[in-house]
């Protein structure tokens, strides 16, 4: 199957100059979704991951079903104000402003072999925020799945030094 024709561009979302990259029309693709999912989880599946840790929002769609099939648990990483206990937080740059990103306090232990999922690498900013809570807890990054990459934005750079297993590059 061709993944790529499951994702639209949106010109000017969401705001003028940005091309937004839609993976709703994969994600009600049952065949294309259920593909997505196997090729992200392949590259772990003879490896011991005890969570999988996923960004808000559109993460969260690929990574429960990831936790699943690698028999993790599944760890939220919300922005701030969104999760309901004690929190790590992290501030970082988007490439128009700045926002803030947790992780419950309890959520990974030290030693946990974690795996990160977000849906699209495009600046590395959310993704490089997210590596620095995981860091934080004392566990251990295993690599990071993502169902494409958007070339020629730098994401890849800031990631250096940790496995990404991609399944598109757009």
């Amino acid at each position: 199957m061709d993944l790529y024709t499951l994702i639209r561009d949106i010109p000017d979302f969401p705001q003028k100059g940005i091309v937004y990259k839609d993976i709703t029309p994969l994600l009600k693709h049952s065949a294309g979704f259920a593909e997505a999912v196997a090729a992200m989880a392949a590259p772990f599946a003879n490896e011991r991951i005890d969570a999988v840790v996923a960004v808000e929002a559109r993460g969260y769609i690929l990574g429960a079903p990831l936790a699943l099939k690698l028999n993790a648990g599944f760890v939220p990483v919300r922005k701030l104000g969104k999760l309901p206990f004690d929190t790590h937080k992290v501030e970082y740059l988007l490439e128009y402003g700045f926002d803030t990103i947790e992780i419950h306090q309890d959520g990974l232990e030290a030693g946990h072999r974690v795996l990160i999922v977000d849906d699209i690498l495009a600046t590395g900013g959310t993704l490089e925020a997210t590596v620095k809570l995981v860091q934080g807890t004392g566990a251990e990054i295993a690599g990071m799945a993502l169902l494409a990459e958007i070339g020629g934005l730098g994401g890849r750079d800031r990631l250096k030094g940790h496995r990404l297993e991609i399944v598109l590059t757009l």
